[in-house]
């Protein structure tokens, strides 16, 4: 049997690390938090410093069980989760949980061995006491699962960074305060089943008052007008914009005026009045962040936020690689930092120098500033070993998979190569009083963009002004109107939010952490809060009340500033800068005056009751309006005595020829949708409604 342990977090993990290891070390896993506050109460002594009492997890008991006994005779054991906040605060848990038993089995022996020494039996030799194990628990981390990194994690152990874990310890029992406080008040006040948290309420905010914004957008109109010309003797056409009239800046309204215009410019003589030619570098973004790989992995990918986290976990960890057997393919997920290891820096300057030339590689490695909220523990995402491109691991990934980790090595790669660089041409073109202006982009240097493009770099705005080849101009060069084109535009109002743009704000606003954008995005959703519609978040009337009721009687809570104040406060307490205690207090002392005020005025939607114009089909009395846990219902105004209920319905008909039914929504397995209310008889459903303003 080994003399040394290792415990990670997942059976993957463990996986990976015991192909590295070998026979010296045996490696077993937590299936994460083994240890946390109980789930049937608040679990925080708010009397007497915030002491929060620990328990272990029910459905962990097993594993929590089978960890001790792995643990006894062990000479060495070495906590391995992940390298962040609430890894290290998995790894004290686990350390007290093993010094624990330890101790209790030390004294256990030396009871028995005080028996046998006190009735030492016939004809035997009197047992010697059972020494205490003396084993060590050390702390490993590593941000790649590589042999090389592994090793050099065991040959320099260290201890658990209690600062960490006393960050981690505040932000879980501000998390159960503000939860265990909020959650029950909305049970009370609209209905069972809902949450609300101190990162997920400022999240939802930020989609309900994006919605708010979009709904009193008021388009403006708006024209552009593009004229068709040509040089003399040459084939190709090429567009224009008119950009000034008179010396002023074109600023057309209406149609009327935009013919009128297209009329006046028709009449006019077309020339080259200027030409500016200059070399434009485009410099490589930086290689991921957590961040960054949500929203570029939803842009190209269209992956959620979760599915993104879930696939780069599976790579991390480890999957079959060829005869191989289990290879850790990324570096940590969860990281703001876009620091990379020196070593791995020579490596992907050796790869751009091998696959494309010395030209394609800068005079030295690119480093890259990082946000200032930015904790520099961890490297960026990176792949383990950038020498395994894409291709080489087709075969051993899954579509999804192998998409994620093509995104990821390209972005690596293309971080350290020279800068793409482009010839720009800007043309001004004089027409009577108008001015006009065409564009040419035409490449000179690939550098990273023969790597990777994202979605910025694909995107065209449309009000751009056209780009593309234009022919060999010269200042005098007379031209050939073919086509006066006046095109009408609207100003156009924000964007809902989808999973990457949310993510980017969330960072952006320094609210939550990179190990917390998905948990926040799936809870929002869940709770059904808001939903996804075509891509992006819309909120659900439940979501805005929530918000509306939260606004009003916690505004600290869900104000972006003080969230993002309280995750600087965090930061400070694992810099040993506060104490995890006084930060704590520092917010539930005026936080529990406002709990106790909103129990009291705090509006009760669930007792709330709208008329309505239905009648009941059963006993023929009026329908109301009610709220219950997933939104509004109709529902019998004679209740108890008639329990009649229905969904409310959309005041849309339902497509289907003939049919004379309207839709209505419907839940099924956790999913929305709309569905005739002639069922069974129309089948009709859609997962949106045909005139929903997307």
């Amino acid at each position: 049997m080994a003399k040394n342990l290792v415990i990670v977090e997942s059976p993957a993990k463990a996986k990976t690390i015991h192909k590295i290891l070998g026979k010296d070390f045996d490696v077993t896993f937590s299936m994460g938090h083994l240890v946390d506050l109980p789930s049937s109460s608040l679990g925080v002594d708010v009397e007497h410093g915030f002491e929060p009492h620990y328990i272990v997890i029910r459905k962990r008991m097993k594993i929590a069980k089978q960890l001790k006994q792995e643990a006894r005779g062990k000479t060495a054991i070495y906590l391995a989760p992940d390298p962040d906040r609430e890894g290290e605060a998995i790894s004290w848990h686990l350390a007290n949980l093993l010094r624990e038993d330890e101790a209790k089995q030390a004294k256990q022996a030396a009871k028995l061995a005080g028996r046998s020494s006190a009735k030492p039996a016939k004809g035997k030799k009197k047992a010697a006491p059972t020494q205490q194990n003396g084993r060590k628990i050390y702390r490993i981390a590593f941000h790649e699962i590589t042999p090389q990194a592994v090793q050099a994690a065991l040959t320099h152990p260290g201890e658990i960074n209690l600062k960490k874990v006393n960050a981690q310890q505040a932000r879980r029992i501000l998390d159960r305060l503000v939860g265990y406080s909020l959650s029950p008040l909305l049970w009370r006040k609209i209905g069972r089943g809902l949450s609300a948290g101190r990162v997920q309420s400022v999240a939802l905010r930020l989609v309900v008052d994006r919605e708010k914004a979009i709904e009193a957008f008021v388009p403006q109109e708006y024209w552009t007008i593009e004229a068709d010309l040509k040089k003399t003797g040459e084939p190709a056409s090429f567009k224009a914009r008119v950009e000034k009239i008179g010396g002023q800046k074109a600023d057309v309204k209406t149609g009327a005026e935009a013919e009128r215009l297209a009329g006046e410019l028709k009449r006019q003589a077309f020339a080259v009045s200027g030409i500016e030619e200059k070399e434009q570098k485009r410099y490589p973004k930086p290689p991921f962040t957590t961040s960054t790989l949500q929203q570029e992995a939803f842009n190209t990918l269209g992956f959620s936020s979760a599915r993104t986290m879930r696939i780069a976990q599976q790579l991390y960890e480890g999957l079959e690689v060829g005869g191989e057997g289990p290879v850790g393919l990324i570096t940590y997920m969860r990281t703001d930092s876009v620091r990379v290891a020196d070593e791995a820096l020579n490596a992907v300057r050796a790869l751009i120098t091998d696959r494309f030339g010395k030209a394609a590689l800068p005079g030295q490695p690119r480093s890259y500033k990082a946000r200032k909220t930015a904790q520099e523990a961890h490297e960026a995402i990176r792949p383990a070993d950038v020498a395994r491109a894409p291709d080489s691991l087709k075969s051993s990934l899954t579509e999804e998979q192998w998409a994620l980790y093509q995104l990821i090595w390209q972005r690596f790669v293309a971080s350290q190569m020279a800068d793409a660089v482009d010839r720009v041409v800007s043309v001004t073109i004089g027409a009577g009083t108008f001015q006009l202006k065409a564009n040419g982009r035409t490449s000179l240097i690939a550098g990273w963009t023969a790597v990777y493009r994202d979605e910025e770099e694909k995107a065209r705005d449309e009000d751009a002004l056209p780009e593309g080849m234009l022919p060999p101009l010269a200042k005098g060069d007379r031209l050939e109107l073919l086509g006066c084109i006046p095109s009408q535009h609207f100003t156009k109002p924000p964007r809902r939010y989808t999973d990457a743009s949310l993510v980017k704000t969330l960072e952006e606003e320094g609210i939550g952490r990179p190990s917390t954008y998905s948990p926040i995005i799936q809870t929002i959703v869940s709770r059904d809060y808001v939903r996804r519609i075509g891509g992006s978040f819309v909120p659900t009337k439940l979501g805005r009340i929530v918000t509306e009721m939260l606004i009003e009687h916690f505004p600290e809570v869900m104000d972006l500033k003080f969230t993002a104040g309280m995750e600087e406060e965090l930061d400070r307490v694992e810099d040993g800068d506060l104490s995890w205690a006084d930060v704590v207090r520092g917010f539930y002392t005026p936080f529990s005056l406002r709990v106790a005020a909103a129990q009291e005025q705090m509006r009760e939607v669930k007792r709330e009751v709208i008329p309505t114009s239905y009648t009941c089909d059963k006993c023929g009395k009026p329908m109301v309006i009610k709220w219950g846990r997933f939104g509004e219902f109709l529902s019998c105004s004679a209740y108890p005595d008639c329990k009649n209920a229905k969904p409310v319905p959309t005041g849309v008909a339902c497509p289907q020829p003939g049919c004379g039914g309207g839709l209505i929504e419907r839940r099924a397995k956790g999913r929305h949708f709309y569905g005739c209310s002639n069922y069974p008889t129309c089948t009709y459903t859609t997962r949106r409604l045909p005139k929903q303003d997307e």
